[in-house]
């Protein structure tokens, strides 16, 4: 975790409290600073071991990149493999999703994926799921206007629990597929690690885009 020190912007909890942490903690990152340019910024929440942003950020050097992962074992992972490509325009951030706003600016990011989320189907996890109206809020936040939110899954029912979250929060929905792969959004799609092990299994994939219409 040291030696990938200079990708990580910030760890843990800033307070024991989630909830105090997001209300009251602010530690507002500078990304021209941070990543030397005023290129725009997008965000992956839930970045795993990092499959899917090193092909991103590769292929499109002109963009900054920041990702988010909660287990810290994963992230040094996909730490480790940003610094032996060489990439610059990737930074980490080892927190739950919850206090995304105490670190990035309002109206900073113009697009975050969320690439295969876990569904955590019941009505008792449903705050957790990161397409939940808690979530959705704090991705309004954070997004500039007309910024997007783009969503992989293999699960159907989390899905379609998504699209009625997005439409509920005023959010347009646009490019939406149940087949990803027997469509015309599968031109340029990164095919992440679980998303090659669905597909051996014949399973489909659901893609949609949520925009952030201006006021």
């Amino acid at each position: 975790m040291e030696a990938c020190g200079a990708l990580l912007l910030a760890r843990g909890k800033p307070c024991p409290n989630l909830k105090e942490a997001a209300e009251n903690f602010r530690s507002l990152l500078d990304f021209e600073e941070i990543f030397g340019n005023g290129n725009p910024v997008e965000l992956e929440v839930g970045c795993g071991n990092g499959g899917f942003l090193l092909t991103l950020a590769a292929r499109t050097p002109e963009v900054n990149y920041v990702a988010a992962e909660l287990c810290s074992n994963v992230i040094l992972t996909a730490m480790e493999r940003m610094r032996a490509a060489g990439l610059s325009n990737v930074r980490f951030l080892n927190i739950p999703a919850e206090i995304l706003p105490c670190y990035m600016p309002p109206h900073s990011v113009r697009r975050i994926y969320l690439n295969f989320s876990t569904p955590l189907p019941g009505s008792t996890h449903e705050r957790q799921r990161l397409t939940s109206s808690r979530f959705l809020q704090i991705y309004r936040e954070i997004l500039t206007d007309g910024g997007e939110i783009v969503q992989k899954t293999d699960s159907l029912p989390f899905f379609e629990y998504s699209l009625a979250q997005f439409e509920k929060e005023g959010f347009s929905v646009h490019d939406v597929t149940y087949d990803l792969h027997h469509s015309p959004y599968a031109e340029g799609n990164i095919i992440t690690e679980y998303e090659a092990n669905f597909l051996k299994q014949g399973l489909p994939i659901c893609r949609a885009v949520a925009r952030k219409e201006g006021i």
